[in-house]
């Protein structure tokens, strides 16, 4: 699976630190909420397609302006 998007809240904190990606093999698409950085926990949802991916990482980012893009 490839990234198609990543964000994070831009807290550096192990403990606050957070970010979503949406990832894709071009048949299948994911949506990564995680907590605490790479070696944090997180949970991984399947979607039918990009539209509902790009739904739920968006309602997962709801509520927060300080969420930032990560460059690919």
């Amino acid at each position: 699976m490839r990234i198609e998007r990543h964000w994070w809240n831009g807290d550096n904190s192990v403990r606050g630190r957070r970010d979503i990606y949406i990832r894709t093999n071009g048949e299948s698409w994911e949506v990564e909420a995680r907590v605490g950085g790479g070696s944090g926990r997180s949970k991984i949802h399947q979607c039918p397609g990009q539209q509902s991916a790009e739904i739920l990482a968006g309602a997962w980012r709801a509520g927060s302006s300080r969420w930032q893009v990560v460059a690919p």
